[in-house]
């Protein structure tokens, strides 16, 4: 082994352009690797967390759009029938027991906590300015559990509201919109015309202009007031479950044991998770793409080598070395070229991805983010390099097999 790996030294060094052509065919291929597949997992991972702070793990709510029965089920074609209204009737999206149904919940090993709430259509008037939004009744604490809202504050505090009955805690670019500023009383109107005077507690951002620009919070029993509803009135409960990949068979669980509406978090974000395949797809193609051309580049400068290296080839079959130490020779070569060039590939990807990551990026009034999302993630580089070796040593086993069966006798001959 150790004459076989000096005499493909040998040949690797006497040629060292050839070499190093081949290096940087493995090191563009592993580089453009990493580089892609750290920028593209990154927007993934982006993506995924924005669609965990614009829904919970499951969302358990009363789905008045299902289908029901219509005035054509009920009609009798071999009787008369008289019809007095065809108007549809109001009906309420109350969660019936809702509070108790959440207490259940709670018990679930598999569920780290249950919030409560109710969310209705508001204008918030400040001054000259008035805005369409929502404001959303909450349990403070239990919805600081599912999203970690304390994290997310920039002015105020999650206990103020606690302490404060009319108290609000506004997304910050709704706060921007309206110049409120802490300790500024906003007049909240309903659809259905009623006002309220709010007293802004607190400035949070989640990063999502969709929630950011329109959303508050408030106490649940503050809006219940707001709305003219019970204490008991309560649309949807959030769910933050142990393992929210699960989340999917943990809903059609829940949604068959008490007949709401749970929808669990993929569901409810189909469409970016869908976009977030089709990037890995593309990545994954054209990274491999990349690697076999590489391979292509070997397996030509191998083949090259092997033909103009044919005399040293029969001088070392007839001297005592065996096929399979030919071959050995030249797969010797394949995989320090494969190795040394795919991990020039990482130290350039690693710094691409750097670079990357300190490109500015202007997420506007969307997304609250000012520079390139990048994974750095470990196992990326792991792939690189045996995808890269791997890649070589396909690449190499054919030219180093071709190798071993040259006949000494003929190339001699032919001198």
């Amino acid at each position: 082994m150790n004459v076989n790996f000096k005499i493909a030294k040998t040949h690797l060094l006497a040629k060292p352009k050839q070499t190093l052509v081949a290096m940087l065919g493995v090191t563009f291929g592993i580089g453009m690797f990493i580089t892609m597949v750290s920028l593209m997992t990154g927007l993934n991972n982006f993506t995924e967390d924005l669609t965990k702070i614009a829904s919970a793990d499951i969302r358990m709510y009363k789905d008045i759009t299902e289908p029901r029965p219509t005035l054509l089920d009920k009609i009798n074609p071999k009787a008369v029938n008289l019809v007095h209204s065809v108007k549809p009737k109001n009906e309420s999206e109350k969660i019936r027991n809702a509070l108790q149904i959440a207490d259940l919940l709670r018990r679930d090993p598999e569920i780290l906590g249950v919030a409560p709430r109710l969310t209705s259509q508001v204008f918030y008037n400040f001054g000259p300015v008035k805005l369409n939004g929502s404001v959303a009744g909450v349990d403070i604490l239990e919805e600081d559990k599912l999203f970690d809202l304390n994290s997310k504050m920039k002015e105020g505090s999650l206990s103020a509201l606690m302490t404060t009955s009319n108290g609000l805690i506004i997304g910050s670019g709704l706060a921007k919109k309206l110049s409120a500023k802490l300790g500024d009383l906003l007049i909240l109107t309903t659809p259905q015309g009623i006002t309220y005077s709010m007293k802004v507690v607190g400035v949070f951002q989640l990063g999502l202009g969709e929630i950011d620009n329109v959303r508050s919070y408030a106490n649940l029993a503050t809006v219940q007031k707001l709305l003219g509803k019970d204490a008991g009135y309560i649309t949807d409960l959030n769910i933050k479950t142990t393992n929210y990949r699960e989340a999917r068979g943990k809903a059609e669980k829940i949604q068959a044991m008490y007949g709401y509406k749970a929808e669990d978090w993929e569901t409810a974000n189909s469409t970016l998770l869908a976009g977030a395949i089709i990037r890995d797809i593309m990545t994954y193609s054209v990274s491999i793409t990349l690697l076999i051309v590489a391979g292509f580049g070997i397996y030509n400068i191998l083949n090259m080598t092997i033909y103009s290296k044919m005399k040293d080839i029969a001088i070392l079959k007839a001297t005592g070395f065996a096929a399979k130490d030919v071959t050995g020779i030249f797969m010797t070569q394949s995989l320090i070229i494969g190795l040394f060039g795919s991990l020039m590939g990482l130290v350039v990807g690693y710094i691409l991805s750097l670079l990357l990551a300190q490109v500015p990026f202007d997420g506007g009034d969307l997304l609250s983010i000012d520079a390139l999302p990048i994974s750095f993630d470990p196992k990326f580089y792991l792939i690189g390099i045996v995808f890269g070796v791997a890649t070589t040593a396909v690449a190499g086993w054919m030219p180093a097999r071709k190798a071993g069966k040259i006949d000494p006798i003929e190339i001699i001959r032919g001198i």
